[in-house]
Order: structure tokens, then sequence, then C-alpha cells
């Protein structure tokens, strides 16, 4: 191999695992030791601001300027305590990270001097630049004002020396310019929706909570081998490269045992993160080789998000330590699994029932059919937007193939669940007999207590009912969890709210409550029969059916993100509060132009790496042949010699070949590149990029995986997948 090959895979295999010395204590001693949570605020407030503040959190009630003085203070006091220095607004932009400014906790003194300080106004509200964010038009760029405003609900926390204060962004004008925002709105939509049609069942229900529960799927690389491709680098997906003779057809790397440089890695990102609250509980490794698996306890769907994003830049940060980097590309690699975030979805109420699971008693039972049947139809009302919230450039490799879902949004309910349905279908299927405090009879199946255990899982369906939740199998592994989670939960308020109008009507009609309801969802369950299936995704034929059923099947990720702009998807959005038109308009900008950019830097690096490090390549070892051929011409009579080299001038003939397709095909992106630039329209250049310029990536990548077949070993300046996807 070349000698700047050789060194670097050397140096990354002789790698010995960082040990981390784990703290003295059980993790439940150090949980949390980094966040400002209740225990902190009853110990650092004052007892009316404390309960003001609680109030604020659990109710909704309105934050005073005295309340925040004094949360400001006690805040302050416990970072400073901490070693804090500074603090910041920690916010969501529309980039799919996050962002934050730092400011010291000075203020002048009036004696020559500085004192600490963090006044109410400033932890509530503060005005970072927004003209370098992505905003989709909604402001000019010479008009930068924007604002964040604190979440009292997400805790501060300490990173380093900086106090972190989860907060939303907005425009001068009001609109949202984060995705923190909408999903609190959205959150707050299901919570009213959901309270009316419990009270159908409790009338002492207050608040409903969406609950998140969030698996990140990564792989991780040697740090030297990750420098040393430059489309790693650059992009974080391999774009060329060909597959290793082994990589996970033998099936042992998963739930294999952790390598020890991999293991002290997870350590100490787990002690790192159950510091920050985040509660941190499973760990493995994937399927696919370098491929690993982390997960938390389910949390409010806010705050299990915030943890999410904190996590992924812990991860990155840790793995440093540890001579790795992380990947969270869906798709880093070609021809084995790609990486999704799983986000397991359910809904819970204050009084401690889990709507998503089945109970003891029949009237139990209709509340979870209620809540089962009202997300499906959500589900198949919306599937295409659904599928619009995890689509991108980047997951539009993974979904599909190797064990991800398709892109074709349907739902998997299991056995049970789905006898259950049709059953109800039929019109003499159930009737309500009322038996005195007994309570109520339904003549259906009774639904058994434990439905975790009581089917097998469906690996290839995007949404799938899993026992007392819905798994939404098609997030990406890079994606804010906020993008998907905000659809789901609007998509569901909109649903629930409906079903009470469709309830409420036939009650004033005169039918009794829950005849009403029975009758509601067997209609219900007639209309979104489409969405409903339990078979194998990855099939043609499901594909075909898929379109009859009029379920959204379109692939072109610039096109699905047409869904956010439906007459009902606005409708929606609107209708629940959740976002104007404006605010979809310039996000859907945003989408396609981020789109655009990430394609448009592949290509960039794709034609730079082929013509730059490929093509030489190839023409120096061709070169080498040619050589030989010219000697052994010398050394033997014409009839051995050409017997003789008759096997490099057929290497010669097909690294001819591949090079002149591979620059034959740069040339076409390259000119497709140009063209599509002088478009003007985002969302009509995005398409150009999809259709012309990322439609010849593979063709350009066979003749690149084929010359490294065929070139010396030695000469390959670019680490290879037989090495760059087995830890030593």
């Amino acid at each position: 191999m070349s000698d700047l090959r050789f060194r670097v895979v050397e140096k990354a295999f002789q790698k010995k695992a960082v040990y981390v010395e784990a703290p003295d204590k059980r993790p439940s001693d150090y949980f949390g030791s980094l966040t400002f949570n209740r225990e902190k605020m009853f110990k650092y407030l004052p007892e009316k601001a404390y309960k003001d503040l609680i109030n604020v959190i659990d109710r909704g009630s309105s934050l005073t300027v005295a309340t925040a003085d004094a949360v400001a203070a006690g805040m302050k006091k416990w970072a400073l305590e901490m070693g804090a220095t500074h603090y910041t607004h920690w916010f969501h932009p529309l980039t799919e990270g996050t962002a934050e400014k730092h400011d010291a906790f000075i203020e002048h003194d009036g004696k020559g001097g500085v004192v600490e300080e963090l006044s109410g106004k400033l932890l509530v509200q503060q005005e970072p630049d927004a003209s370098s964010f992505p905003s989709g038009g909604i402001r000019n760029t010479f008009e930068a004002r924007g604002y964040t405003a604190w979440d009292p609900s997400s805790p501060a926390f300490i990173v380093g020396d900086t106090l972190c204060i989860p907060t939303v962004f907005i425009s001068y004008t009001g609109e949202s310019l984060d995705y923190k925002a909408p999903l609190l709105r959205a959150l707050d939509a299901v919570n009213k929706a959901a309270v009316d049609v419990c009270r159908y069942f409790d009338p002492n229900v207050k608040k409903v909570y969406a609950y998140l529960g969030w698996e990140q799927e990564y792989f991780l690389v040697d740090e030297g081998l990750y420098a040393a491709r430059p489309d790693l680098l650059l992009t974080g997906r391999t774009l060329m490269g060909h597959e290793s003779s082994k990589n996970q057809q033998l099936e042992d790397h998963y739930f294999g045992a952790i390598p020890t440089r991999v293991a002290e890695f997870m350590k100490e990102l787990e002690i790192e993160c159950l510091k920050l609250g985040i509660p941190l509980k499973t760990r493995h490794n994937e399927v696919a080789p370098n491929q690993f698996e982390l997960a938390p306890i389910f949390e409010e769907c806010n705050l299990a998000n915030d943890h999410n994003l904190i996590t992924m830049a812990m991860m990155r940060k840790v793995s440093r330590k540890h001579g790795f980097r992380v990947l969270l590309h869906e798709k880093p690699f070609k021809g084995i699994n790609g990486s999704g975030k799983h986000n397991n979805w359910s809904l819970g109420t204050d009084t401690g029932v889990g709507l998503m699971s089945p109970g003891k008693t029949p009237e139990e039972n209709l509340r979870f059919l209620t809540f089962v049947i009202n997300t499906l139809k959500a589900v198949y009302r919306h599937n295409g937007l659904l599928k619009g919230s995890i689509s991108s450039a980047t997951n539009a490799h993974r979904l599909g193939a190797n064990e991800a879902p398709p892109a074709i949004i349907s739902s998997f309910l299991g056995k049970q669940v789905s006898e259950v349905l049709e059953k109800l279908e039929k019109p003499d299927s159930g009737t309500i007999k009322i038996e005195g405090k007994q309570g109520f009879k339904l003549d259906i199946p009774r639904i058994p207590e434990l439905l975790i255990d009581n089917t097998d899982r469906n690996r290839t369906s995007p949404f799938a009912f899993t026992g007392n939740r819905f798994e939404f199998r098609a997030v990406g592994s890079s994606a804010n969890c906020a993008t998907a989670m905000l659809v789901l939960n609007a998509a569901v308020a909109e649903q629930l709210s409906e079903f009470k109008k469709d309830v409420d009507a036939r009650i004033a009609g005169g039918t009794e409550k829950f005849a009403a309801i029975i009758d509601v969802l067997r209609k219900y369950t007639v209309e979104c029969k489409a969405i409903h299936f339990d078979g194998n995704n990855y099939s043609d034929k499901w594909k075909e059916e898929a379109r009859t059923r009029g379920l959204d099947c379109e692939t072109s990720v610039p096109l699905i993100f047409d869904t956010y702009l439906s007459e009902t998807s606005v409708k929606m959005f609107e209708s629940m509060g959740i976002m104007k038109k404006k605010e979809l308009e310039a996000r859907n900008e945003v989408k396609w132009e981020t789109y655009t950019k990430k394609i448009q830097i592949e290509a960039r690096v794709l034609g730079d790496m082929a013509l730059n490090h490929i093509i030489p390549m190839a023409t120096r070892y061709q070169s080498m042949l040619i050589d030989n051929v010219s000697k052994v011409k010398g050394l033997f009579d014409a009839g051995k010699a050409a017997q003789i080299s008759e096997t490099n001038l057929s290497l010669i003939e097909d690294i001819a070949r591949h090079i002149t397709g591979i620059k034959t095909l740069v040339d076409k992106m390259i000119d497709n590149r140009k063209v599509a630039n002088k478009i003007t329209d985002e969302r009509e250049k995005a398409i150009a990029y999809h259709d012309t310029v990322a439609s010849t990536f593979d063709e350009i990548r066979y003749h690149i995986d084929k010359l490294e077949l065929i070139i010396d070993n030695e000469m390959w300046t670019l680490p290879k997948y037989r090495e760059l996807l087995f830890i030593r």
C-alpha cells in the first residue's frame, strides 16, 4: 500500500483503549449533577419563586418579572458554584444542529471592577444575530434581529465552563426560526385535544404528555483513517469504495462483545450524559461492523429531543478523546446497514395512564382502541407529510435498504390488534351493555392486558405498533427528532379534535356515549384501512399495492417536501396553531436549499477525488503495466511475449475504459451542475440537482470501485472498507 496509507492504517490499528475511571459513586448519585433540575430549583430558589416556576412548567402559568429575577439569581449562584464562567442561550436553528453564543457573567460594578450578574431579563430573552441562520426568506439578510426566549420546561445545564439555557428562536416579526417553538406548540395542541378525549373515560385527567424514546444508531471509525478520506471528512459518507470481502454477512457483530476501545468510549459518554440528566440505559453492537446503538429511558418529548441533541454533540466530543470519529450520516458505507434514529412515541396522562396500553376493563380497552385508531387515522391522512418530515438528502440513501423501512409510510399492528380492528369494522360486531356499577361490557373480543410480546416485530415497517407505543422507524440518524415529532403530534392533535366533534355530534343526536365512540371508531377503521400493512414492506408487490391504496409513493426528496405546502398540511398546521403558511413556505425554502447544497458539496468532492486522486493513480498503474509489456517484448519472441503480456494488456484496456467512463461522467456531472446553478427558484434547483447531478454519483462510483479492484494495493492511497470497518 502507499506510504501514506500504510502509516495511517498502521497508526490506527495500534490504537490502545483510553481507560476511563468511573466516579466512585452509583449513577443515581451523580445523575443530573450538571443540570438545574427540580432538586436544584428547590435548593437555590425562594419558596414562592420555586412554586411559581413549577406552575409555569407544569401548568403553563405566566412567568412574572419577579419570578424570572429570582430564578436567574438562583441559577447564577448554582452555576458559579459549579465553576461556570459564562452562560448562553442554547437553541435549534434550521440547520439541523444547535447554536450558542457565550457571554461571561460580568457587568461593571461602578467602581472600576466587575461583578458576576445574570438578570431575569437576560435569562428570559436575548437577541442573537439572526442574519446568518437559514430563514427561508422570512427576513432579509440586512434585517438581522432575532430573539431567543427561555424554555423553562427543559432544565438548564452546564457544559465545560458554560451554563446552557434552552430557548426557542423567533424572528423580529414573530415567526419561528427553529424546531423547538413549533414542537412546543404541537405538544400543547396534542395535550389539549387528548385531554378532551380522555375525559370521556376519566373526568379527572388534566394533562396529557407526549413521550419520546429515541434509539440512536451510529458508526465509529478511527480518526486517522477518517482524516485520510476527503469524502468522509467533507460529506460524512464514503462516495466511493468497494465493499469488503467480509462485512455483515456472518451476522456476528450484532449484540456481540463490544470492543475494548469502544466500550471505554461508551463508558465515558454515559458518565457525561448521566451528569447532564440524560438517562442513557442501553448500549450494544448494531448489525453492521463498526455500527453501534445507544438509547435512553423514555422522557417527555421536548426534553427527550433536547437530550438527543446534547447526546449527539457529546458523542462527537468524547469520541475524539478515544481516537474515533462518530459518523451520524444515515448511509456512510455502501452495501451494509445504514443508521436510523427510531422514535418510540406514546401518550400518557397526569393520572399515570398510558393511552397506548390496553387495560384490565372493557372501558380501559375502549380508551386504548380510541387512541390507537385515531393515531392510525392521523398517519393515514398525513402519510405524505410524515414522509416529508423524515426525508433528507442523507436519509434518502438509507430508506429501503438493509433493514431500513421504505419511503412509503404504513403501519404494522400485529396479529391481535389487527384481528380486533377487523371485527370492529363489521356493523354487528359490537354493542354496549350497561351493567350497573360493573361498568360497560363490549361485545368484541377483549384485548389482553399485556400486548408487548403478543406478536412478532416487523423491522420493515416505518410506523409499527410495538405493544404500548408506536415506533417511527424511518427517522434518520442525523436528524433533529423535532422534525418528525412536531408533525406526528400535530397530526394526532388534529385527528383527536375531529374525533371529539364526531362523537359529540352523535351524542347530541341521542346516541349513548360509548356507543357513539364505537360508531365513530368503526367508521375511522374502515376509512384508514389503507395505512395498515403487516407484511413485507420491501416487496415489489407492496409498492404496487401501496399505489392502489392511495398512499404517497414519491421517492424524489425535493418533491416529497411539497407535502408541507399541500392544502391538508397547511390547514392542519394553521388550525392547530403550530405554524402559519408563511412559516411553512420559509421552511420549505430552507429544505430545498439545504438539499441542493448537500448534493452540490458531494458532487464537488466526488469530482475532485475522481480527477485528482483516482485517475492519476490509475494512470500511474497503467503506465507500469505498459512499461512491463514493452520490456516483455524485448526479452521474448513475439509469440511468447504476446502470451505473457495477455493479462496485462487486458488490464490496460480495462483501466482505460474505466478512466474514460469516469472522465466522461464527471464532465457530464459538472455540466449538469452548471446548468442547475443558474436556476433561481430553490425548488426547481433542488429538483435539477436530484434528477441530473445526484443521479450520476452511482455511475461514477461504479468505475472507481472497479479500479480499486485492479490497481496495485500499494498504490491505492485511500483507506479501504476492510480497513475502515474493523476496529482493532
